[in-house]
């Protein structure tokens, strides 16, 4: 490629926003190049990877496991650091090819049952009105942290069967895990320990300490949060010996010794990383995706105003919000053979990144990808990914994102910006941290 990738992958670029003019030039130029991979704050510089910027070939990648492994150097750009950590973030569903990806994604989806995702669903309404009435008085707010960072919380919370009062160590996990290159995300913590249950307090005091230089652990590890664990643990097992009808007691009646042949069963570390999973990825995307549909409709008042005066265009509204935004903007994979891509030759054991948030406004796939169209019909984003790695929890996010919408648009009607937004030093999580709102109603 001819363009300079590295704005791509400096996590400073996407303070300003992402850089689609880069994409769009990439994209004019190849569906796949290569890109340099320069040292980011305590990680290293690395040997460099494939970057795929067109729908298409993103699509190509993700749905051919054989070719484009999760399993080999996991998911993020940067390898792990050294083989106990690649062996334990190989035990997560995310970083796993079939056959174990797909016995492990069978048995979380027979754990979301029907009841349970209808019970859920009839109660995602009311926690999304209550949260906009409650700020409906005060004439404006913050719509990431006083609105949109509760609605999956209280829905994870809901659907692990994990006591409300606890929901913020969710958002403290999901913020040290994601905001890694953010130094306020990573050096501070939003748990909350007055009104927590005992149980929270026992995981609150194996929170790792920050080092000389204020940083915690690599929270990407289990060592770096063992509080994480202690706390899915205890869980669990309170789980085994009082089960509701939530998905985490559902998961622990499946919980054995992990070799059943035939698939039936799931080991009390897969257990534990499947509440990881959710517990941090269920979070921040849908934490991201809320404020950054909200910037959508602040950025396109024309669109804010044809939603509001047709509350059909709701569901092509939503979608459009995940393809505009797009919160998770990239994910790699590495080539188990010799293969070509976009008329590139790519040689096994070559990373392989494919960036949704170019794929998500490429020309080729999208009718005047740049303009944001609340009544746009045909739209195959990929933002909850393709193929086998589809989002398990893409249905119940976009149930979130409407109830929100719906409600801000019926109890504030129409609002402005108060301030400029804050937002999320990351290459991997397009995230506002902070977006000021005001009203007149």
């Amino acid at each position: 490629m001819s363009v300079d990738t590295s704005v791509i992958v400096d996590p400073d670029t996407y303070l300003t926003g992402v850089p689609h003019e880069v994409f769009a030039d990439l994209r004019s130029d190849s569906a796949v190049g290569w890109m340099d991979e320069p040292a980011i704050d305590s990680w290293p510089a690395g040997p460099g990877f494939w970057g795929v910027v067109r729908h298409a070939e993103v699509k190509e990648v993700m749905r051919n496991p054989t070719v484009y492994s999760s399993y080999l150097g996991a998911t993020q750009i940067t390898d792990p650091p050294d083989a106990a950590t690649l062996a334990f973030v190989r035990q997560m569903m995310l970083n796993q090819d079939p056959p174990e990806h797909a016995r492990l994604r069978k048995l979380l989806t027979r754990a979301f049952t029907p009841r349970a995702i209808a019970r859920l669903e009839e109660k995602i309404d009311g926690w999304a009105r209550g949260l906009v009435e409650d700020v409906a008085a005060r004439g404006e707010c913050d719509f990431a942290t006083d609105i949109a960072a509760d609605l999956p919380l209280l829905t994870l919370a809901e659907l692990f069967g994990v006591p409300s009062v606890d929901r913020w160590l969710m958002f403290d996990w999901s913020n040290r895990v994601i905001g890694y290159q953010d130094h306020e995300y990573a050096l501070s913590s939003h748990a909350q320990e007055d009104g927590s249950t005992e149980m929270a307090r026992r995981a609150l005091a194996l929170r790792p300490r920050p080092d000389a230089d204020g940083r915690l652990p690599d929270q990407r590890t289990r060592g770096g949060m063992p509080d994480l664990y202690a706390y899915a643990h205890e869980l669990g097992e309170y789980k085994r010996r009082n089960p509701g009808e939530d998905i985490m007691s559902n998961l622990m009646r499946e919980v054995g010794d992990g070799d059943d042949e035939a698939g039936g069963r799931v080991s009390v570390g897969e257990f534990e990383n499947l509440f990881w999973l959710f517990s941090v990825a269920g979070n921040e995307t849908l934490r991201n995706a809320l404020p950054g549909g909200m910037f959508a409709l602040l950025s396109n008042m024309d669109q804010y105003r044809r939603l509001r005066a047709d509350r059909t265009l709701l569901s092509t509204a939503v979608d459009e919000m995940l393809r505009w935004w797009s919160p998770v903007m990239r994910f790699r994979r590495t080539a188990t053979v010799d293969t070509e891509l976009g008329g590139i030759r790519i040689r096994a054991g070559d990373k392989v990144v494919v960036w949704f948030s170019s794929a998500n406004r490429d020309e080729r796939a999208f009718a005047d990808p740049h303009r944001f169209d609340v009544a746009r019909a045909t739209n195959d984003h990929l933002s909850f990914g393709h193929g086998p790695h589809y989002c398990i929890g893409a249905h119940l996010a976009k149930v979130q994102m409407r109830a929100l919408f719906t409600a801000l648009l019926d109890v504030l009607g129409e609002v402005e910006p108060a301030g400029d937004p804050v937002r999320l030093r990351s290459n991997f999580q397009n995230g506002i941290k902070h977006l000021p709102i005001r009203w007149t109603r």
